[in-house]
């Protein structure tokens, strides 16, 4: 491997203009107008996969956005690696909370980044780190140190829910068919104490519309007289905990894997400061389930946020309203034994049965995932611990992410094979927030340590 290692060091300028030309793109799959954009993304995460040394490069078309599919198959005896990522990246919005343009990177020094981070949408989720694996990829063609056959499936619809990608692998067994799959979209404790991720959470995500009149009415004339839809929905909303911070919907924990007392010991090892963590997010105290440690309510428990809400009058100004329809976004994060469909059911069956007579509610599911925990015997796993031990100096530390990969479950469902989740970013970077940034030190850190996995999982 280390003429692989010195061939990353030789280009790692290259590397990062790459990257930032990626990065430009701003490929936002869940707006519509960003269609073409998405479209030259994948088109260019084609180019990359071709330039590096890769056969059978194809952007493939699906009812939403292509998915970009690339091989390189040395020896049909040895291990194959499916590697994925996704090139589409979450929405910018509110743009006047960034720094810096989102989709022009910039490069600006940070406590927890002292090398300098990339600041722009996708540069950690998941640009940065899948552009890792293709540039990894390179290195050991340019070399000739590959030592196994590798496998890339790279989507554009992971951010709005991969509807696409369950019709694509079913579709696409002989294709994609491997020993093991390699995600990097995760991320690390810190910089100087790696983690694998060996579970993730899943995910039942819906839109909720409580309609009260039949038109937008005068707030003097009505106010305290009529439903007031927000008034409602944000009542609606708040019953949804209770004193302890208890989901309330009933069955909602009927099937939730409960760890016991060792279980739970051992993943409060894992280093964990709470009063950085308040620093970081600027916030007075941590809020959760009773009874629970943070890391034990982002890894091992089930939760339900709002993600957005809207209605009435939000313009410059007042505007004395009572609005006929209010909206809101609302994901509820599932922990092994919990299934998505069962758990969105419940919620639109508990929602409705909630609301006043003076008012009438719809919920319309969006997507979902379900929850997954891999293995840490595994040769995969073990690989990979031993890759970062190899770069970082250190042994990384299992943990449990509180996120949700959807296509994990899948994977295992239709091809019958397991995952690592091998990532290198951070949780301060500010994924799906104003001002994402990825550190460099991350980026090539990530660069450097796939080529080792690839080595160890083939001796």
């Amino acid at each position: 491997m280390e003429k692989a290692i010195q061939y990353i060091n030789d280009n790692k300028q290259r590397f990062l203009d790459e990257l930032f030309e990626l990065l430009r793109i701003p490929s936002v799959s869940a707006d519509a107008k960003f269609k073409d954009e998405v479209a030259k993304c994948a088109d260019s995460v084609a180019e990359h996969l071709r330039k590096a040394g890769a056969d059978n490069v194809e952007v493939c078309k699906t009812n939403g956005h292509p998915i970009v599919y690339g091989d390189k198959i040395t020896d049909p005896s040895k291990p194959t690696v499916l590697v994925y990522g996704h090139y589409d990246v979450q929405p910018a919005d509110p743009l006047e909370l960034w720094h810096t343009p989102p989709f022009e990177p910039t490069v600006r020094k940070t406590e927890i980044h002292p090398d300098g981070a990339i600041f722009a949408r996708g540069s950690c989720d998941d640009k940065g780190q899948m552009f890792s694996h293709v540039k990894a990829f390179e290195a050991m063609m340019k070399t000739g140190t590959l030592p196994c056959n590798i496998k890339f499936m790279i989507e554009g619809e992971e951010e709005c829910g991969s509807s696409n990608l369950g019709p694509f692998v079913k579709a696409n067994h002989d294709r994609l068919k491997c020993d093991v799959i390699l995600i990097s979209d995760t991320s690390i404790i810190a910089n100087d104490i790696p983690s694998i991720d060996c579970g993730l959470r899943g995910l039942s995500y819906v839109e909720v519309e409580v309609t009260g009149p039949n038109r937008d009415l005068h707030s003097g004339v009505y106010g305290g007289a009529v439903c007031n839809p927000i008034n409602i929905l944000a009542k609606m909303i708040a019953s949804m905990h209770d004193e302890n911070n208890h989901i309330t919907i009933p069955g909602f924990y009927d099937a939730v894997q409960v760890l016991n007392e060792a279980e739970r010991t051992e993943l409060n090892k894992a280093p964990f400061d709470v009063e950085a963590y308040k620093k970081d997010l600027g916030i007075g105290d941590v809020w959760g389930e009773k009874g629970y440690t943070t890391i034990e309510r982002t890894g091992i428990r089930p939760a339900l946020d709002c993600n957005g809400i809207w209605g009435g009058y939000i313009g410059e100004g007042s505007k004395t309203v009572l609005p006929s329809k209010a909206f809101a976004k609302i994901s509820m994060r599932l922990v092994p034994n919990q299934s998505s469909d069962q758990i969105t059911e419940l919620f639109k069956k508990h929602f409705e049965s909630i609301a006043p007579k003076g008012v009438t509610v719809e919920v319309r599911p969006h997507h979902g995932g379900e929850p997954v925990v891999t293995p840490t015997d595994s040769k995969a796993y073990l690989a990979a611990s031993e890759a970062m031990l190899k770069t970082y100096g250190k042994k990384p530390i299992p943990t449990r992410g509180g996120g949700s990969i959807p296509i994990v479950a899948l994977f295992e469902k239709e091809l019958g094979v397991k995952t690592v989740l091998m990532g290198f970013g951070l949780d301060s970077d500010a994924l799906h927030s104003p001002n994402e940034h990825y550190g460099i030190f991350n980026y090539f850190k990530g660069i450097e340590t796939i080529p080792y996995f690839h080595h160890y999982y083939s001796k």
